[in-house]
């Protein structure tokens, strides 16, 4: 899964870093994440792994890290799973 939302991060984050160097406890807002590509990055994320981020999920938070983006996808898809 972290390859798959590193690849994401490269297409949707637009950092002007490359991504495939952060570690997965890298804050993305430091690399250079900005709000606009936070969204850009959620809908994709949405996309790839046919979840739905409910508003729980929509805040800084969540997108801090690959390790956040991480964590929040396996849930949502437990939830999916169980449903």
């Amino acid at each position: 899964m972290r390859n798959t939302i590193v690849a994401i991060i490269v297409e949707a984050g637009r950092l002007p870093v490359a991504a495939e160097t952060l570690t997965d406890d890298a804050d993305l807002y430091q690399a250079g994440l900005t709000s606009f590509a936070s969204v850009q990055l959620m809908l994709a994320i949405e996309d790839r792994f046919g979840v739905e981020f409910p508003d729980r999920y929509l805040n800084r938070r969540s997108f801090a890290s690959i390790a956040s983006i991480r964590a929040v996808v396996s849930e949502l898809l437990t939830e999916r799973e169980a449903a």
